[in-house]
């Protein structure tokens, strides 16, 4: 059995943010002096924000404020456009001559686009020519408050010159005293070289002789350590020839008793034999 389309869109996101932006539009065209009638007809009469639109109050408050609500109310309307001109498509379908209603669905959102696109246009002049027009007064007051100072600058421009010139002719007086000063400086730079080639001199011959003195000390102590061996081995010498003269005198000694004591035998010998 064939069932005909429901005339209403259904519960989603999609459509639930199209009806709250839609809100938002009335809610923002009232105050900003936009038709009641005209948002309402953009609407599908089923909407609770149509069916109970609030009376306008009045122009745009000026500003970035009144600009900001201006364009929020714009894109409001455009949102609340796409919402009915949804509606509109979706109800289409339900009818007869399909293709006719969402032609005409699309002429109306097409206009209502089109108005809308023309307030932009005029907003963002409006904007431009108010930006243009914050510049210039800002210029003039720069102006302005440039020429209120300028006796002040002009004066801390010339303190700050006379200051300049004042080091510049502290800092020639300086340049002439040290110039004046200069062979002072080289005579006491001199004095003080002659000074300092002195002091290295006296080093220099102290650490020579310091150097000569050690070496002298290490010959010397190098010949006592010679005359202590050559010593040593003299006395080392004469005991063992000491020694050697007495073990000869002893072996001499031996000998001539030796001999005594033969002769000795001879004689008693020889008395015997007799």
């Amino acid at each position: 059995m064939f069932r005909s389309p429901p005339t209403t869109l259904p519960t989603s996101r999609f459509s639930v943010a199209l009806r709250a932006a839609a809100v938002a539009a009335l809610a923002l065209a009232v105050p900003l002096g936009m038709p009641a009638a005209a948002l309402a007809q953009a609407m599908p009469a089923s909407h609770p924000a149509a069916a109970t639109p609030e009376p306008a109050s009045g122009a745009a408050s000026s500003g970035a404020a009144g600009f900001n609500a201006r364009q929020q109310a714009l894109d409001a309307r455009s949102a609340a456009n796409e919402y009915a001109y949804g509606v509109a498509v979706h109800n289409c379908y339900s009818k007869f001559f399909v293709n006719a209603c969402l032609g005409r669905a699309r002429d109306k959102m097409r206009a209502v686009s089109g108005k809308i696109h023309a307030e932009q246009l005029a907003l963002n002049d409006e904007r431009r020519s108010v930006r243009a027009q914050q510049r210039d007064e800002e210029e003039a007051l720069r102006r302005e408050r440039e020429a209120a100072e300028a006796p002040q600058r002009a004066a801390t421009d010339a303190r700050n010159q006379q200051a300049f010139e004042d080091k510049q002719r502290q800092h020639a007086l300086d340049q002439a005293q040290r110039n004046a000063e200069a062979p002072q400086h080289a005579a006491d730079q001199a004095a003080y070289d002659r000074k300092q080639a002195d002091f290295q001199r006296k080093l220099d011959e102290a650490r020579q002789n310091a150097a000569r003195d050690a070496k002298e000390r290490a010959e010397r102590a190098q010949r006592f350590e010679r005359k202590q061996a050559d010593a040593q081995q003299h006395k080392a010498d004469v005991e063992a020839r000491q020694k050697q003269a007495a073990q000869k005198a002893q072996e001499k000694q031996q000998q001539q008793q030796q001999r005594q004591q033969e002769q000795q035998k001879r004689l008693q010998q020889e008395q015997q034999s007799d």
